[in-house]
């Protein structure tokens, strides 16, 4: 069943530049975006990337690190991360043009970060995203090529989630699978740091679907059982015949999981369900969206989400 969502959905434009290639017209007519597109869409989340560690590496010298708390190393690894960013930056830009496509260019974006720890929070939880975002975009990859770059991408993400997890105080590896996010789960996350870009940048065939953040923000202590609540303060979210349930999907790389949402004002609680016996629990960073409907996640059941929830 399809919810009804009473919101206005943020909608970057849909088609990109023309095929470049016998691969993207493969894709295209099969509707599914092409090799240039996909590339676009991890140059977007790299560009963020890319300028979110500059900006933080002007803004806070060694000494701001040790009065948080962080060692000094800290920083110096950080600045290793910030490398990598920028030379994925490169990697995808000239792969883009040597193919014959256009490249976007970086946009202009408020992180929202004020000091050190709320900068490397936000860095766990970008490197996640990211780690989710090109495991989630694999399968849509023609290119072996291209496949093989983007898994090596990948493998270096998973390292920078690892080592920032543990040095704010989460397990480096709290979970034997990682989770995929399709285009348009991974752009709902990313789409609130990002205040406008290049007019001139090709459009990528995503949308933001409405904003969902678990309360509190960081929620400690969430396990199995536990009551969260997922806020929907500035929209309503219900399904189409107006009286049968809200769920609350938890993704997962074997599927979601899901559990009956309570409405409350200005959202829904809901208790962290278990995982089947035999599927990826839901453990570490983990993603939740709203929907009305309890036997698939796809982007014509999502009404609202993902939050992120560490469990």
């Amino acid at each position: 069943m399809k919810t009804a969502l009473f919101a206005a959905v943020a909608l970057a434009a849909g088609v990109s530049a023309a095929p470049y290639n016998a691969l993207t017209a493969r894709q295209a007519a099969a509707n599914g975006p092409t090799d240039a597109q996909i590339l676009n869409y991890a140059l977007t989340l790299e560009h963020l990337e890319d300028k979110f560690y500059r900006e933080a590496l002007a803004n806070f010298s060694v000494s701001d690190f040790t009065a948080a708390g962080f060692d000094a190393s800290v920083r110096t690894n950080i600045v290793e991360v910030s490398s990598d960013e920028s030379t994925h930056v490169s990697f995808l830009t000239s792969a883009l043009t040597k193919a014959g496509a256009t490249p976007v260019k970086e946009c202009t974006y408020n992180f929202g970060v004020t000091d050190v720890k709320s900068f490397l929070m936000t860095a766990s939880v970008l490197e996640g995203v990211g780690v989710s975002a090109y495991l989630g975009a694999a399968a849509d990859i023609m290119s072996k090529n291209y496949l093989t770059a983007a898994g090596s991408i990948l493998t270096v993400e998973s390292r920078h989630s690892a080592y920032i997890r543990n040095a704010v105080g989460e397990s480096p590896f709290p979970t034997p699978f990682d989770v995929p996010l399709d285009f348009d789960e991974v752009y709902t996350l990313a789409a609130p740091f990002i205040v406008s870009c290049p007019s001139d940048n090709p459009a990528l065939p995503v949308k933001a679907f409405p904003t969902l953040t678990a309360s509190p923000k960081n929620p400690k202590n969430i396990t199995t059982g536990t009551e969260i609540t997922l806020l929907t303060p500035t929209y309503t979210v219900k399904a189409s015949d107006g009286s049968s349930p809200i769920y609350a999907a938890f993704i997962t790389v074997t599927g979601p999981v899901f559990a009956e949402a309570t409405p409350v004002t200005g959202g829904f609680t809901v208790k962290v369900p278990a995982a089947p016996e035999g599927t990826a629990p839901i453990a570490g960073q983990s993603y939740v969206v709203l929907t009305g409907c309890n036997t698939t996640v796809s982007d014509d059941t999502v009404a609202a989400g993902p939050a992120i929830v560490e469990v």
